[in-house]
Protein backbone atom coordinates (compact mmCIF):
# COMPACT_ATOMS: atom_id res chain seq x y z
CA UNK A 1 0.00 0.00 0.00
CA UNK A 2 2.34 2.73 -1.62
CA UNK A 3 1.71 5.98 -2.93
CA UNK A 4 3.47 7.30 -6.34
CA UNK A 5 1.70 10.46 -6.12
CA UNK A 6 4.56 13.20 -5.42
CA UNK A 7 3.14 16.20 -4.36
CA UNK A 8 6.31 17.98 -5.44
CA UNK A 9 9.36 16.29 -7.93
CA UNK A 10 12.23 17.91 -10.30
CA UNK A 11 9.78 15.52 -13.28
CA UNK A 12 6.48 17.48 -11.66
CA UNK A 13 5.30 21.01 -12.66
CA UNK A 14 5.00 23.22 -9.26
CA UNK A 15 1.12 23.66 -8.58
CA UNK A 16 -0.43 26.42 -7.12
CA UNK A 17 -1.25 26.66 -3.26
CA UNK A 18 -4.79 26.11 -4.04
CA UNK A 19 -3.91 22.92 -5.50
CA UNK A 20 -1.07 21.94 -3.14
CA UNK A 21 -4.01 21.33 -0.67
CA UNK A 22 -6.40 19.45 -2.73
CA UNK A 23 -3.63 17.11 -3.53
CA UNK A 24 -2.70 16.99 0.07
CA UNK A 25 -6.52 16.25 0.60
CA UNK A 26 -6.34 12.99 -1.41
CA UNK A 27 -3.28 11.88 0.33
CA UNK A 28 -4.87 12.37 3.62
CA UNK A 29 -8.47 10.73 2.51
CA UNK A 30 -6.59 7.95 0.75
CA UNK A 31 -3.88 7.09 3.47
CA UNK A 32 -6.80 7.20 6.32
CA UNK A 33 -9.45 5.63 4.13
CA UNK A 34 -10.54 2.91 6.74
CA UNK A 35 -11.11 5.96 9.72
CA UNK A 36 -12.82 8.19 6.70
CA UNK A 37 -15.22 5.22 5.39
CA UNK A 38 -16.16 4.34 8.93
CA UNK A 39 -17.08 8.34 9.62
CA UNK A 40 -18.96 8.44 6.53
CA UNK A 41 -21.32 5.47 7.46
CA UNK A 42 -21.40 7.04 10.68
CA UNK A 43 -23.10 10.08 9.46
CA UNK A 44 -24.85 8.75 6.86
CA UNK A 45 -27.16 6.14 9.44
CA UNK A 46 -27.30 8.57 12.05
CA UNK A 47 -28.52 11.41 9.34
CA UNK A 48 -31.53 9.13 8.03
CA UNK A 49 -31.88 7.24 11.11
CA UNK A 50 -35.53 8.01 11.58
CA UNK A 51 -36.29 7.46 7.66
CA UNK A 52 -38.74 5.15 7.14
CA UNK A 53 -35.80 2.69 5.00
CA UNK A 54 -33.89 2.45 7.98
CA UNK A 55 -36.84 2.10 10.71
CA UNK A 56 -38.18 -0.68 8.37
CA UNK A 57 -35.42 -2.83 9.29
CA UNK A 58 -35.42 -2.08 12.63
CA UNK A 59 -31.74 -0.66 12.60
CA UNK A 60 -32.70 1.72 15.77
CA UNK A 61 -30.48 4.03 15.39
CA UNK A 62 -27.47 2.41 15.54
CA UNK A 63 -24.56 3.67 13.01
CA UNK A 64 -21.72 0.36 13.45
CA UNK A 65 -20.93 -1.09 10.61
CA UNK A 66 -21.46 -4.46 12.48
CA UNK A 67 -24.94 -3.85 13.06
CA UNK A 68 -25.66 -2.04 10.00
CA UNK A 69 -24.14 -5.39 7.53
CA UNK A 70 -26.52 -7.51 10.23
CA UNK A 71 -29.87 -5.91 9.04
CA UNK A 72 -29.53 -4.44 5.95
CA UNK A 73 -30.15 -6.28 2.62
CA UNK A 74 -28.14 -5.90 -0.30
CA UNK A 75 -30.27 -4.20 -2.98
CA UNK A 76 -31.35 -3.88 -6.42
CA UNK A 77 -33.02 -0.59 -8.26
CA UNK A 78 -36.04 -2.80 -8.30
CA UNK A 79 -36.37 -3.46 -4.78
CA UNK A 80 -36.76 0.38 -4.20
CA UNK A 81 -38.40 1.46 -6.88
CA UNK A 82 -42.06 1.31 -5.22
CA UNK A 83 -40.42 3.78 -2.35
CA UNK A 84 -38.67 6.06 -5.38
CA UNK A 85 -41.90 6.34 -6.92
CA UNK A 86 -43.82 7.41 -3.71
CA UNK A 87 -41.41 9.99 -3.43
CA UNK A 88 -41.55 11.16 -7.29
CA UNK A 89 -45.37 11.74 -7.10
CA UNK A 90 -45.11 14.02 -4.13
CA UNK A 91 -44.64 11.89 -0.55
CA UNK A 92 -42.28 14.76 1.32
CA UNK A 93 -42.41 12.26 4.14
CA UNK A 94 -38.45 10.70 5.15
CA UNK A 95 -38.51 7.68 2.93
CA UNK A 96 -35.43 6.80 2.32
CA UNK A 97 -33.26 9.89 3.64
CA UNK A 98 -34.11 12.90 5.74
CA UNK A 99 -32.61 16.10 3.83
CA UNK A 100 -35.10 17.64 1.45
CA UNK A 101 -34.75 16.19 -2.49
CA UNK A 102 -33.55 19.06 -4.88
CA UNK A 103 -34.21 16.85 -7.62
CA UNK A 104 -33.78 13.62 -9.08
CA UNK A 105 -31.29 12.29 -11.69
CA UNK A 106 -32.07 10.37 -14.52
CA UNK A 107 -29.79 7.55 -15.31
CA UNK A 108 -28.76 7.42 -19.11
CA UNK A 109 -30.38 3.71 -19.27
CA UNK A 110 -28.13 2.77 -22.18
CA UNK A 111 -25.72 0.27 -20.34
CA UNK A 112 -28.09 -1.96 -18.66
CA UNK A 113 -31.67 -0.46 -20.90
CA UNK A 114 -33.81 0.92 -18.21
CA UNK A 115 -33.83 4.40 -16.89
CA UNK A 116 -33.39 4.34 -13.63
CA UNK A 117 -34.41 7.79 -11.14
CA UNK A 118 -32.47 9.03 -8.39
CA UNK A 119 -33.00 11.22 -5.72
CA UNK A 120 -30.03 14.02 -4.97
CA UNK A 121 -29.54 16.80 -2.92
CA UNK A 122 -27.62 20.32 -3.11
CA UNK A 123 -25.04 19.18 -0.96
CA UNK A 124 -24.34 16.21 -2.87
CA UNK A 125 -24.49 18.36 -5.94
CA UNK A 126 -21.74 20.38 -3.63
CA UNK A 127 -19.77 16.88 -3.01
CA UNK A 128 -19.49 16.27 -6.71
CA UNK A 129 -18.22 19.66 -7.51
CA UNK A 130 -15.51 19.32 -4.56
CA UNK A 131 -14.00 16.04 -6.07
CA UNK A 132 -14.15 17.90 -9.70
CA UNK A 133 -12.08 20.47 -7.96
CA UNK A 134 -9.51 17.49 -6.86
CA UNK A 135 -9.41 15.86 -10.02
CA UNK A 136 -8.36 19.61 -11.66
CA UNK A 137 -5.53 19.38 -9.14
CA UNK A 138 -4.55 16.17 -10.73
CA UNK A 139 -4.85 17.25 -14.36
CA UNK A 140 -2.58 20.72 -13.44
CA UNK A 141 0.19 18.50 -11.64
CA UNK A 142 0.35 16.18 -14.65
CA UNK A 143 0.27 18.70 -17.54
CA UNK A 144 1.95 22.49 -17.01
CA UNK A 145 0.39 25.59 -17.99
CA UNK A 146 -3.40 24.39 -18.52
CA UNK A 147 -4.71 27.89 -17.15
CA UNK A 148 -2.32 29.49 -20.13
CA UNK A 149 -5.36 28.03 -22.92
CA UNK A 150 -8.96 26.76 -22.97
CA UNK A 151 -10.45 23.33 -23.64
CA UNK A 152 -12.80 22.50 -26.28
CA UNK A 153 -15.78 20.61 -24.50
CA UNK A 154 -18.55 19.16 -26.50
CA UNK A 155 -21.07 19.71 -23.35
CA UNK A 156 -24.54 19.26 -23.95
CA UNK A 157 -28.21 19.31 -21.83
CA UNK A 158 -31.10 17.47 -22.72
CA UNK A 159 -34.87 18.48 -21.89
CA UNK A 160 -35.91 18.17 -18.40
CA UNK A 161 -39.07 17.44 -17.11
CA UNK A 162 -40.84 16.79 -13.41
CA UNK A 163 -42.42 14.03 -11.43
CA UNK A 164 -46.05 14.12 -11.07
CA UNK A 165 -45.00 15.19 -7.48
CA UNK A 166 -43.35 18.52 -8.93
CA UNK A 167 -39.83 17.44 -8.38
CA UNK A 168 -37.08 17.80 -11.62
CA UNK A 169 -35.63 14.96 -13.26
CA UNK A 170 -32.31 15.59 -15.36
CA UNK A 171 -29.60 13.83 -15.64
CA UNK A 172 -26.50 14.39 -13.50
CA UNK A 173 -24.53 16.51 -16.44
CA UNK A 174 -27.61 18.83 -16.55
CA UNK A 175 -27.43 19.02 -12.99
CA UNK A 176 -23.68 19.92 -13.17
CA UNK A 177 -23.85 22.54 -16.47
CA UNK A 178 -26.50 24.66 -14.49
CA UNK A 179 -24.73 25.13 -11.05
CA UNK A 180 -23.06 28.35 -9.95
CA UNK A 181 -20.46 26.28 -9.51
CA UNK A 182 -19.48 25.28 -13.18
CA UNK A 183 -20.64 28.72 -14.11
CA UNK A 184 -17.03 29.89 -12.20
CA UNK A 185 -15.08 27.87 -14.36
CA UNK A 186 -16.65 29.24 -17.81
CA UNK A 187 -13.29 31.12 -18.85
CA UNK A 188 -11.47 27.65 -19.16
CA UNK A 189 -13.79 27.10 -22.21
CA UNK A 190 -13.95 27.91 -25.63
CA UNK A 191 -18.05 27.66 -26.29
CA UNK A 192 -20.40 30.15 -24.11
CA UNK A 193 -22.64 28.82 -22.04
CA UNK A 194 -25.29 29.82 -24.32
CA UNK A 195 -23.81 26.18 -26.58
CA UNK A 196 -23.75 24.01 -23.57
CA UNK A 197 -27.36 24.68 -22.50
CA UNK A 198 -28.96 24.95 -25.92
CA UNK A 199 -31.59 21.36 -25.90
CA UNK A 200 -31.02 20.95 -29.44
CA UNK A 201 -28.32 18.93 -30.15
CA UNK A 202 -27.46 20.03 -33.58
CA UNK A 203 -27.55 23.63 -32.65
CA UNK A 204 -25.44 22.77 -29.45
CA UNK A 205 -22.83 20.82 -31.52
CA UNK A 206 -22.56 23.42 -34.50
CA UNK A 207 -21.93 26.26 -31.84
CA UNK A 208 -19.37 24.23 -30.21
CA UNK A 209 -17.17 23.50 -32.77
CA UNK A 210 -17.58 27.04 -34.34
CA UNK A 211 -15.94 28.42 -31.45
CA UNK A 212 -13.49 25.76 -30.72
CA UNK A 213 -12.27 26.30 -34.35
CA UNK A 214 -12.00 30.32 -33.39
CA UNK A 215 -10.16 30.13 -30.87
CA UNK A 216 -8.06 27.12 -32.55
CA UNK A 217 -4.76 28.23 -30.99
CA UNK A 218 -5.52 29.09 -27.66
CA UNK A 219 -7.20 25.18 -27.14
CA UNK A 220 -4.67 22.89 -25.19
CA UNK A 221 -7.37 20.05 -24.65
CA UNK A 222 -10.56 18.76 -26.25
CA UNK A 223 -12.88 16.90 -24.54
CA UNK A 224 -16.71 14.92 -24.05
CA UNK A 225 -17.79 12.58 -21.51
CA UNK A 226 -17.07 9.83 -23.46
CA UNK A 227 -14.70 8.85 -26.27
CA UNK A 228 -17.68 8.33 -28.66
CA UNK A 229 -18.34 11.74 -27.93
CA UNK A 230 -15.29 12.90 -29.09
CA UNK A 231 -15.46 10.89 -32.52
CA UNK A 232 -19.31 12.41 -33.29
CA UNK A 233 -17.28 15.60 -33.12
CA UNK A 234 -15.32 14.62 -35.49
CA UNK A 235 -17.74 12.80 -37.87
CA UNK A 236 -20.18 16.36 -37.23
CA UNK A 237 -16.88 18.51 -38.49
CA UNK A 238 -16.53 16.06 -41.36
CA UNK A 239 -20.03 16.89 -42.89
CA UNK A 240 -20.14 20.14 -41.76
CA UNK A 241 -16.96 21.79 -42.24
CA UNK A 242 -18.19 23.84 -45.37
CA UNK A 243 -20.36 25.92 -43.52
CA UNK A 244 -18.39 26.46 -40.52
CA UNK A 245 -15.72 27.70 -42.43
CA UNK A 246 -18.61 30.00 -44.67
CA UNK A 247 -19.65 31.59 -41.30
CA UNK A 248 -16.14 32.03 -40.51
CA UNK A 249 -14.92 33.59 -43.78
CA UNK A 250 -18.09 35.76 -43.63
CA UNK A 251 -18.72 36.62 -39.99
CA UNK A 252 -22.35 35.69 -40.34
CA UNK A 253 -24.04 32.50 -38.78
CA UNK A 254 -25.67 30.20 -40.32
CA UNK A 255 -29.15 30.09 -40.76
CA UNK A 256 -29.69 26.69 -39.24
CA UNK A 257 -29.11 28.27 -36.18
CA UNK A 258 -32.09 29.63 -34.82
CA UNK A 259 -31.67 29.56 -30.88
CA UNK A 260 -32.35 33.35 -30.02
CA UNK A 261 -29.65 33.22 -27.35
CA UNK A 262 -26.81 31.53 -29.23
CA UNK A 263 -27.56 34.11 -31.78
CA UNK A 264 -26.91 37.06 -29.75
CA UNK A 265 -24.03 35.38 -28.46
CA UNK A 266 -22.13 34.37 -31.15
CA UNK A 267 -23.45 38.12 -32.86
CA UNK A 268 -20.99 39.47 -30.52
CA UNK A 269 -18.02 36.99 -31.16
CA UNK A 270 -17.98 36.26 -34.94
CA UNK A 271 -16.20 38.54 -37.56
CA UNK A 272 -15.07 37.62 -40.82
CA UNK A 273 -11.88 36.11 -40.35
CA UNK A 274 -11.24 34.56 -43.97
CA UNK A 275 -7.21 33.83 -43.61
CA UNK A 276 -8.82 30.99 -40.92
CA UNK A 277 -11.54 29.88 -43.70
CA UNK A 278 -9.14 29.00 -45.89
CA UNK A 279 -6.52 26.65 -43.37
CA UNK A 280 -10.02 25.08 -42.35
CA UNK A 281 -10.64 24.37 -46.10
CA UNK A 282 -7.47 23.66 -46.68
CA UNK A 283 -7.57 21.19 -44.22
CA UNK A 284 -10.65 19.56 -44.07
CA UNK A 285 -10.93 19.17 -48.32
CA UNK A 286 -8.09 16.69 -47.73
CA UNK A 287 -9.17 12.97 -47.90
CA UNK A 288 -7.17 12.03 -45.10
CA UNK A 289 -7.82 12.88 -41.61
CA UNK A 290 -5.69 11.18 -39.79
CA UNK A 291 -4.29 13.98 -37.37
CA UNK A 292 -6.43 16.25 -38.00
CA UNK A 293 -7.02 17.64 -34.56
CA UNK A 294 -3.37 18.08 -34.47
CA UNK A 295 -3.38 19.79 -37.49
CA UNK A 296 -6.92 22.33 -36.70
CA UNK A 297 -5.98 22.44 -32.70
CA UNK A 298 -1.89 23.04 -32.92
CA UNK A 299 -1.75 23.37 -29.39
CA UNK A 300 -3.46 20.29 -28.27
CA UNK A 301 -1.74 18.33 -25.29
CA UNK A 302 -3.92 15.76 -24.93
CA UNK A 303 -8.09 14.31 -25.20
CA UNK A 304 -10.45 14.38 -22.26
CA UNK A 305 -12.43 11.01 -22.29
CA UNK A 306 -13.44 8.48 -20.48
CA UNK A 307 -11.88 5.95 -22.65
CA UNK A 308 -11.89 2.74 -20.41
CA UNK A 309 -14.32 -0.19 -20.60
CA UNK A 310 -16.60 -0.68 -23.86
CA UNK A 311 -15.16 2.79 -24.63
CA UNK A 312 -12.07 1.39 -25.31
CA UNK A 313 -12.94 0.28 -28.50
CA UNK A 314 -12.86 3.69 -29.71
CA UNK A 315 -9.08 4.24 -28.75
CA UNK A 316 -7.71 3.74 -32.17
CA UNK A 317 -9.86 5.97 -34.12
CA UNK A 318 -9.09 8.70 -31.46
CA UNK A 319 -5.42 8.26 -32.18
CA UNK A 320 -6.05 8.09 -36.16
CA UNK A 321 -8.21 11.57 -35.75
CA UNK A 322 -5.10 13.14 -32.99
CA UNK A 323 -2.19 11.41 -34.40
CA UNK A 324 -2.02 9.48 -31.15
CA UNK A 325 -2.19 12.34 -28.38
CA UNK A 326 -2.57 10.90 -24.93
CA UNK A 327 -6.43 10.22 -23.45
CA UNK A 328 -7.11 10.98 -20.26
CA UNK A 329 -9.95 9.27 -18.77
CA UNK A 330 -10.30 10.92 -15.76
CA UNK A 331 -13.27 9.84 -13.49
CA UNK A 332 -15.40 7.17 -12.66
CA UNK A 333 -18.96 8.15 -11.54
CA UNK A 334 -22.50 7.62 -12.22
CA UNK A 335 -25.74 9.17 -11.71
CA UNK A 336 -25.81 6.75 -8.15
CA UNK A 337 -22.27 7.70 -7.16
CA UNK A 338 -19.44 9.82 -7.70
CA UNK A 339 -16.55 6.75 -7.29
CA UNK A 340 -13.12 7.57 -7.95
CA UNK A 341 -10.48 9.46 -9.61
CA UNK A 342 -7.43 8.46 -12.17
CA UNK A 343 -4.38 9.77 -10.25
CA UNK A 344 -2.27 9.15 -12.81
CA UNK A 345 -4.29 10.30 -15.76
CA UNK A 346 -1.72 10.59 -18.37
CA UNK A 347 -0.89 6.84 -18.70
CA UNK A 348 -1.63 4.49 -21.02
CA UNK A 349 -5.83 4.58 -21.69
CA UNK A 350 -4.97 0.37 -21.25
CA UNK A 351 -3.63 1.33 -17.85
CA UNK A 352 -6.03 3.52 -16.40
CA UNK A 353 -7.64 3.09 -13.65
CA UNK A 354 -9.93 4.40 -10.74
CA UNK A 355 -8.47 5.45 -7.15
CA UNK A 356 -11.91 5.34 -4.52
CA UNK A 357 -12.27 8.16 -3.12
CA UNK A 358 -13.26 7.10 0.74
CA UNK A 359 -15.40 10.19 1.76
CA UNK A 360 -17.87 10.26 -1.34
CA UNK A 361 -19.74 6.98 0.13
CA UNK A 362 -19.72 3.67 1.80
CA UNK A 363 -18.23 0.93 -0.38
CA UNK A 364 -18.16 -2.70 -0.08
CA UNK A 365 -17.26 -4.94 -2.14
CA UNK A 366 -18.92 -8.21 -3.72
CA UNK A 367 -16.27 -10.53 -5.02
CA UNK A 368 -16.86 -11.38 -8.60
CA UNK A 369 -16.18 -15.35 -9.23
CA UNK A 370 -18.46 -16.97 -11.60
CA UNK A 371 -15.84 -20.32 -10.88
CA UNK A 372 -17.26 -20.10 -7.37
CA UNK A 373 -20.07 -22.22 -6.29
CA UNK A 374 -20.35 -19.78 -3.08
CA UNK A 375 -20.87 -17.01 -5.65
CA UNK A 376 -23.79 -18.89 -7.59
CA UNK A 377 -25.12 -20.72 -3.93
CA UNK A 378 -28.54 -19.74 -2.50
CA UNK A 379 -27.34 -21.72 0.95
CA UNK A 380 -24.08 -19.35 1.19
CA UNK A 381 -23.55 -15.67 2.28
CA UNK A 382 -22.03 -13.68 -0.51
CA UNK A 383 -18.46 -12.55 0.22
CA UNK A 384 -18.60 -9.22 1.10
CA UNK A 385 -15.45 -6.53 2.45
CA UNK A 386 -14.62 -3.37 2.77
CA UNK A 387 -12.83 -0.40 0.74
CA UNK A 388 -9.76 -1.29 2.29
CA UNK A 389 -9.90 -5.35 1.91
CA UNK A 390 -10.08 -5.63 -1.78
CA UNK A 391 -7.09 -7.83 -2.52
CA UNK A 392 -5.32 -7.24 -6.26
CA UNK A 393 -6.15 -8.65 -8.89
CA UNK A 394 -9.60 -10.01 -8.19
CA UNK A 395 -12.48 -8.86 -9.83
CA UNK A 396 -15.99 -6.97 -7.66
CA UNK A 397 -18.80 -5.79 -8.25
CA UNK A 398 -19.31 -1.99 -5.69
CA UNK A 399 -21.99 -2.19 -2.94
CA UNK A 400 -22.66 1.50 -2.16
CA UNK A 401 -24.48 3.17 0.76
CA UNK A 402 -24.56 6.94 0.18
CA UNK A 403 -25.76 10.07 1.57
CA UNK A 404 -29.09 10.13 -1.19
CA UNK A 405 -31.14 7.15 0.14
CA UNK A 406 -29.28 4.09 -1.19
CA UNK A 407 -28.09 1.74 1.09
CA UNK A 408 -26.13 -1.67 0.21
CA UNK A 409 -27.25 -0.71 -3.50
CA UNK A 410 -25.77 -3.36 -6.40
CA UNK A 411 -24.16 -0.55 -9.01
CA UNK A 412 -23.90 -3.60 -11.56
CA UNK A 413 -20.28 -3.04 -12.52
CA UNK A 414 -17.49 -5.09 -12.40
CA UNK A 415 -14.26 -3.85 -11.44
CA UNK A 416 -10.59 -5.58 -10.87
CA UNK A 417 -8.28 -4.16 -8.46
CA UNK A 418 -4.67 -2.73 -9.97
CA UNK A 419 -3.35 -1.76 -6.81
CA UNK A 420 -3.45 0.71 -4.11
CA UNK A 421 -2.89 4.63 -3.29
CA UNK A 422 -1.91 4.50 0.45
CA UNK A 423 -5.00 2.71 1.84
CA UNK A 424 -7.22 3.34 -1.06
CA UNK A 425 -7.71 0.66 -3.93
CA UNK A 426 -7.50 1.80 -7.54
CA UNK A 427 -9.86 -0.28 -9.91
CA UNK A 428 -10.06 -0.85 -13.51
CA UNK A 429 -13.38 -0.68 -15.04
CA UNK A 430 -14.16 -4.24 -16.70
CA UNK A 431 -17.32 -4.58 -17.62
CA UNK A 432 -21.10 -3.85 -16.84
CA UNK A 433 -22.05 -7.37 -14.72
CA UNK A 434 -25.72 -7.53 -16.95
CA UNK A 435 -24.41 -7.14 -20.40
CA UNK A 436 -24.56 -10.95 -21.38
CA UNK A 437 -25.03 -12.30 -25.20
CA UNK A 438 -26.70 -15.78 -24.61
CA UNK A 439 -27.97 -18.58 -26.72
CA UNK A 440 -27.49 -21.44 -24.99
CA UNK A 441 -25.25 -22.13 -21.57
CA UNK A 442 -23.04 -20.03 -23.06
CA UNK A 443 -22.10 -16.81 -21.28
CA UNK A 444 -20.50 -13.90 -23.78
CA UNK A 445 -20.07 -10.56 -21.77
CA UNK A 446 -19.19 -7.38 -23.05
CA UNK A 447 -14.80 -7.46 -22.53
CA UNK A 448 -15.22 -11.05 -24.22
CA UNK A 449 -17.09 -9.55 -26.87
CA UNK A 450 -15.36 -6.65 -27.28
CA UNK A 451 -12.57 -8.38 -28.00
CA UNK A 452 -13.57 -10.54 -30.52
CA UNK A 453 -14.33 -7.54 -32.42
CA UNK A 454 -10.94 -6.31 -31.98
CA UNK A 455 -9.23 -10.08 -32.72
CA UNK A 456 -11.93 -9.96 -36.27
CA UNK A 457 -10.66 -6.23 -37.11
CA UNK A 458 -7.44 -7.51 -37.60
CA UNK A 459 -8.65 -8.88 -40.80
CA UNK A 460 -9.55 -5.60 -42.06
CA UNK A 461 -6.12 -3.62 -41.71
CA UNK A 462 -5.08 -4.54 -45.18
CA UNK A 463 -8.14 -2.82 -46.67
CA UNK A 464 -7.57 0.58 -44.65
CA UNK A 465 -10.96 -0.74 -43.05
CA UNK A 466 -12.19 0.13 -39.26
CA UNK A 467 -15.14 -0.88 -37.47
CA UNK A 468 -16.96 2.38 -36.37
CA UNK A 469 -19.20 0.64 -34.44
CA UNK A 470 -20.70 -2.71 -33.42
CA UNK A 471 -23.91 -4.65 -31.34
CA UNK A 472 -24.84 -8.05 -31.07
CA UNK A 473 -28.34 -9.50 -30.67
CA UNK A 474 -28.55 -12.84 -29.85
CA UNK A 475 -30.95 -14.01 -32.66
CA UNK A 476 -33.22 -17.59 -31.38
CA UNK A 477 -35.69 -17.63 -33.74
CA UNK A 478 -33.58 -19.87 -36.27
CA UNK A 479 -32.67 -23.41 -35.29
CA UNK A 480 -30.14 -23.36 -33.54
CA UNK A 481 -29.80 -19.76 -32.41
CA UNK A 482 -27.12 -17.70 -33.15
CA UNK A 483 -25.34 -14.64 -32.41
CA UNK A 484 -25.63 -11.69 -34.94
CA UNK A 485 -23.15 -8.78 -34.74
CA UNK A 486 -24.25 -5.99 -36.73
CA UNK A 487 -20.77 -3.67 -38.10
CA UNK A 488 -20.75 -0.19 -39.13
CA UNK A 489 -17.88 0.22 -41.22
CA UNK A 490 -15.58 2.88 -42.36
CA UNK A 491 -13.68 2.30 -45.64
CA UNK A 492 -11.30 4.13 -47.18
CA UNK A 493 -11.13 2.97 -50.55
CA UNK A 494 -14.33 1.52 -52.20
CA UNK A 495 -12.18 -0.18 -54.80
CA UNK A 496 -10.09 -1.88 -52.07
CA UNK A 497 -13.31 -2.99 -49.48
CA UNK A 498 -13.02 -6.02 -47.94
CA UNK A 499 -14.58 -9.00 -49.93
CA UNK A 500 -17.52 -11.67 -49.09
CA UNK A 501 -15.27 -14.41 -48.15
CA UNK A 502 -12.67 -12.04 -45.91
CA UNK A 503 -15.90 -10.98 -43.78
CA UNK A 504 -16.56 -14.59 -43.57
CA UNK A 505 -13.27 -14.96 -42.04
CA UNK A 506 -14.20 -11.95 -39.59
CA UNK A 507 -17.12 -14.19 -38.10
CA UNK A 508 -14.79 -17.59 -37.80
CA UNK A 509 -12.16 -14.99 -35.68
CA UNK A 510 -14.54 -13.81 -33.57
CA UNK A 511 -15.80 -17.40 -32.65
CA UNK A 512 -11.85 -18.67 -32.20
CA UNK A 513 -11.67 -15.59 -29.83
CA UNK A 514 -14.85 -16.53 -27.62
CA UNK A 515 -14.64 -18.84 -24.69
CA UNK A 516 -14.64 -22.75 -24.43
CA UNK A 517 -18.05 -22.59 -23.71
CA UNK A 518 -19.27 -21.10 -26.53
CA UNK A 519 -17.48 -22.97 -28.83
CA UNK A 520 -18.23 -26.37 -27.46
CA UNK A 521 -21.70 -25.42 -27.66
CA UNK A 522 -21.04 -24.74 -31.21
CA UNK A 523 -18.94 -27.88 -31.93
CA UNK A 524 -19.88 -30.31 -29.67
CA UNK A 525 -23.48 -29.69 -28.77
CA UNK A 526 -24.13 -28.07 -32.04
CA UNK A 527 -26.74 -25.52 -30.10
CA UNK A 528 -25.24 -22.82 -31.72
CA UNK A 529 -25.25 -21.89 -35.24
CA UNK A 530 -22.47 -19.93 -37.04
CA UNK A 531 -22.21 -16.62 -36.33
CA UNK A 532 -23.38 -13.92 -38.82
CA UNK A 533 -21.87 -10.26 -39.49
CA UNK A 534 -24.49 -7.74 -40.80
CA UNK A 535 -23.13 -4.64 -42.14
CA UNK A 536 -25.04 -1.45 -42.02
CA UNK A 537 -25.33 1.88 -43.83
CA UNK A 538 -23.06 4.71 -42.62
CA UNK A 539 -25.30 6.93 -40.05
CA UNK A 540 -26.39 3.75 -38.86
CA UNK A 541 -25.40 4.05 -35.12
CA UNK A 542 -26.03 7.92 -35.16
CA UNK A 543 -29.67 6.87 -36.03
CA UNK A 544 -29.96 4.50 -32.74
CA UNK A 545 -28.34 7.28 -31.17
CA UNK A 546 -31.05 9.98 -32.31
CA UNK A 547 -33.62 7.00 -31.31
CA UNK A 548 -32.58 7.02 -27.66
CA UNK A 549 -32.95 10.09 -27.29
CA UNK A 550 -35.75 11.24 -28.82
CA UNK A 551 -36.97 8.80 -26.02
CA UNK A 552 -35.02 11.07 -23.03
CA UNK A 553 -31.70 9.67 -23.28
CA UNK A 554 -28.48 12.24 -22.47
CA UNK A 555 -26.59 12.90 -25.22
CA UNK A 556 -23.54 13.34 -22.94
CA UNK A 557 -24.60 9.76 -20.76
CA UNK A 558 -25.46 8.11 -24.51
CA UNK A 559 -23.78 4.64 -25.07
CA UNK A 560 -24.14 2.09 -27.28
CA UNK A 561 -25.53 -1.09 -25.84
CA UNK A 562 -23.50 -3.80 -27.11
CA UNK A 563 -26.46 -6.42 -26.73
CA UNK A 564 -29.56 -5.31 -28.05
CA UNK A 565 -33.11 -7.09 -27.68
CA UNK A 566 -35.48 -4.19 -28.30
CA UNK A 567 -38.22 -4.82 -31.10
CA UNK A 568 -37.85 -1.23 -32.17
CA UNK A 569 -34.41 -1.11 -32.60
CA UNK A 570 -33.86 -4.32 -34.25
CA UNK A 571 -36.33 -3.28 -36.63
CA UNK A 572 -34.30 0.04 -37.42
CA UNK A 573 -31.06 -1.97 -37.15
CA UNK A 574 -32.27 -4.55 -40.01
CA UNK A 575 -33.88 -2.17 -41.89
CA UNK A 576 -30.09 -0.29 -42.74
CA UNK A 577 -28.55 -4.21 -43.51
CA UNK A 578 -26.54 -4.00 -46.76
CA UNK A 579 -24.95 -7.56 -46.63
CA UNK A 580 -24.94 -10.38 -44.63
CA UNK A 581 -22.06 -12.91 -43.81
CA UNK A 582 -21.57 -16.00 -42.00
CA UNK A 583 -18.82 -18.35 -40.15
CA UNK A 584 -17.22 -20.58 -42.88
CA UNK A 585 -16.33 -23.26 -40.29
CA UNK A 586 -16.39 -24.11 -37.17
CA UNK A 587 -14.11 -22.46 -34.57
CA UNK A 588 -11.10 -24.46 -33.21
CA UNK A 589 -12.58 -26.99 -29.99
CA UNK A 590 -10.56 -29.56 -27.83
CA UNK A 591 -11.69 -31.01 -24.97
Amino acid sequence: MTSDFALSSPLVPRVSEKDAKALQYIEEITRNAATFQETVLAEILSRNANSEYLQRYKLGGATDRETFKLKLPLITYEDIKPDIQRMADGDRSAVLLASPISEFLKSSGTSSGEQKLFPSTQEELDRRHFQISLLRAVMNRCVPDLDKGKGLYFLFVRPETRTPGGLLVRPASNSMYKSDHFKTRLHDYTSPIEAILCADSFQSMYTHMLCGLLEREQVLRLGALFASGLLRAMRFLQIHWQALANDIETGTLNQKITDPSIRDCMARILKPRPELAELIRMECSEENWEGIIARIWPNTKYLDAIATGSMAQYIHLLDYYSGSLPIASMLYSSSECFFGLNLNPMCKTSEASYTIMPNMAYFEFLLHDPGSPASTSDFQPPKLVDLVDVEVGKEYEPIITNYTGLYRYKVGDILRVAGFHNASPHFHFVRRKDALLSIDYDKTDEADLQKAVENASRLLREFDTRILEYTSYAEKKTNPGHHVIYWEILVKDPANSPTDDVLKQCCLAMEESLDSAYREARVVDKTIGPLEIRLVKTGTFEELMDYAISRGASINQYKVARCVSSTSILKLLDSRVISKHFSPSLPHWTT
